[in-house]
């Protein structure tokens, strides 16, 4: 039987780390112990800034994005909603865009929904992919030969590789799946250079990235993941 891996949360140290620049036009923030360790990420887009996902709302991130500029906050799953979100939403002026599935989750902020897909602009897209929880989507950007930021809906493992995993908090574990393949049917090692993941991201070994992902996506064993046991 395929072992589950786990997901890490990780301990604060006290110290404020700016976002670091992963690769061109993107940035990734520091893991957020209020979010349980998730990584949020800065996409610089001429059509308007993206942040993925709710960073610390600590004065270094402030700085950052206030100087920067966002016009788009997109949430990947309902794990990576921050209870200052309302606070971010009012300091940088932006649209919160997520899954029509969790937007009561957010009752006391106006928010833009979509359903299986949604175009921000003609290369950058978000994508529902249920499982994780019932309204988890990915972004994909065109840029740098194709990247997915992918929330916690596929993480790295110990050994770099990226996989699902299957918690007690899982919303639905062969739907997850379902949703891998469905990436894998939507892409090609043309089109899927890299992954982000929402977390787990100390598995990188500092790259801040995934690599070769299409190819990583493809070697996934789907049938064998479905014998998986959550951990909780």
């Amino acid at each position: 039987m395929p072992q589950n891996s786990k997901e890490i949360i990780p301990r604060s140290d006290g110290i404020t780390k700016p976002p670091r620049s992963i690769l061109p036009g993107i940035f990734a923030f520091a893991p957020n112990r209020d979010t349980l360790g998730a990584t949020a990420y800065f996409i610089v887009n001429k059509s308007g800034n993206i942040l993925l996902d709710c960073p610390a709302w600590n004065e270094t991130n402030q700085k950052f994005v206030n100087e920067r500029g966002v016009r788009w906050l997109a949430i990947s799953h309902r794990g990576s909603l921050s209870k200052r979100i309302s606070q971010i939403q009012e300091a940088l002026y932006c649209e919160i865009i997520i899954q029509e599935q969790e937007a009561y989750l957010l009752s006391e902020v106006k928010v833009t929904t979509f359903s299986e897909k949604l175009a921000l602009t003609h290369e950058i897209e978000l994508i529902w992919t249920p499982g994780h929880s019932p309204g988890a989507s990915c972004l994909y950007w065109q840029d740098h030969g194709g990247v997915l930021f992918c929330g916690r809906h596929l993480l790295p493992d110990s050994s770099g590789e990226i996989v699902p995993l299957r918690t007690a908090k899982t919303f639905h574990w062969y739907r997850q799946l379902r949703s891998v393949q469905k990436l894998r049917d939507r892409f090609t090692p043309d089109t899927l250079s890299y992954i982000c993941p929402g977390a787990n991201t100390g598995f990188l070994r500092g790259k801040g990235y995934v690599d070769r992902a299409y190819q990583r996506l493809a070697a996934i064993d789907l049938d064998a993941l479905r014998t998986v046991e959550a951990w909780i």
